[in-house]
């Protein structure tokens, strides 16, 4: 999802100096396309956020290679068609994680919308929790990362506060996460979610398996521009990218550009929310435009 919050020039200002004081709180194969194909380093995927949300397993199966993609991140806790829960059993999540296997399409990730910036220590440890379960969940069928939000700033509580304890918060959930070989891929998403801040926040991280995910908003062009906030976070990204309509006006070239030229590989994964007659073509076309971006992203490196 992408959030429209406007951000000005000032809060970008203060998420970024913040970050100086916030750890001291203790915290099956298509024909081959007209045009050459991308890197097999940096794959195109769907999320399932809203185009995938009525596709069970069978179906994503089925649908997602005609239109020549061959990975998925499952979103949770929606009821989405999939099924896939923290509610399944020890069974069916074997079942999960056979199926995709046995399949041409690799689930690549779940993303659970669990928060991590609750004042509530009751609500924040429910949220912890909550994402300890979910990153089991992605081990048992297959997956090797899981999504969670920063997410925002509350009245009355000192932004780097908030930074410090987004942070510790990841670290805890990254603690349990490497012991069953997970990433955790904390979304640049709400709020709290500008790349600035996000750079902020891993300036506290210490498991080096909490990762930064792009989120493709419209604000990591703010304050000093696309390729500065890019880099304040390049360091630190996780093997997923959330993508959403390649035709808006976001930079999405100069992104390919910045991954490629970085050494980047993992999956980008295509969040589209937009209402499409065909979703398969509708795929499609989005993978033509991304390959077509990414032709040109290695023109330019060289």
């Amino acid at each position: 999802m992408i959030d429209r919050t406007h951000t000005s020039r000032r809060q970008f200002i203060a998420g970024t100096l913040a970050a100086a004081g916030a750890c001291t709180l203790g915290l099956a194969a298509e024909k081959t396309p007209a045009i050459k194909k991308p890197s097999p380093k940096i794959r195109l995927g769907l999320a399932t956020y809203t185009w995938g949300k009525d596709w069970d397993i069978a179906a994503l199966i089925k649908n997602l290679p005609k239109a020549g993609i061959y990975g998925v991140e499952l979103r949770t806790s929606f009821g989405w068609a999939h099924g896939v829960e923290t509610t399944l059993t020890t069974k069916q999540r074997a079942e999960v994680k056979k199926r995709f296997a046995d399949s041409p399409v690799k689930l690549v990730a779940l993303a659970c919308s669990e928060r991590m910036d609750w004042p509530d220590p009751k609500r924040l440890k429910r949220a912890i929790e909550s994402a300890k379960a979910h990153i089991k969940l992605s081990h048992d069928v297959g997956s090797s990362s899981l999504r969670i939000f920063p997410n925002t700033f509350h009245k009355n509580v000192p932004r780097e506060k908030t930074i410090a304890q987004i942070a510790r918060a990841g670290d805890e959930v990254g603690v349990y996460a490497a012991k069953l070989g997970q990433q955790v891929d904390l979304e640049a998403h709400g709020p709290a979610g500008a790349l600035p801040t996000m750079a902020a926040i891993m300036k506290c991280v210490k498991q080096p398996n909490v990762r930064v995910r792009l989120n493709s908003d419209s604000r990591d062009v703010k304050g000093k521009g696309f390729d500065a906030n890019f880099k304040m976070v390049a360091n630190h990204l996780a093997s997923t990218i959330h993508i959403h309509n390649l035709k808006s006006d976001f930079p999405y070239q100069r992104q390919c550009e910045l991954l490629v030229a970085a050494g980047w590989s993992g999956w980008v994964l295509m969040e589209n929310s937009n209402k499409v007659p065909d979703r398969i073509e509708a795929m499609i076309e989005q993978r033509k435009i991304w390959e077509k971006l990414m032709v040109n992203a290695a023109k330019t490196r060289r």
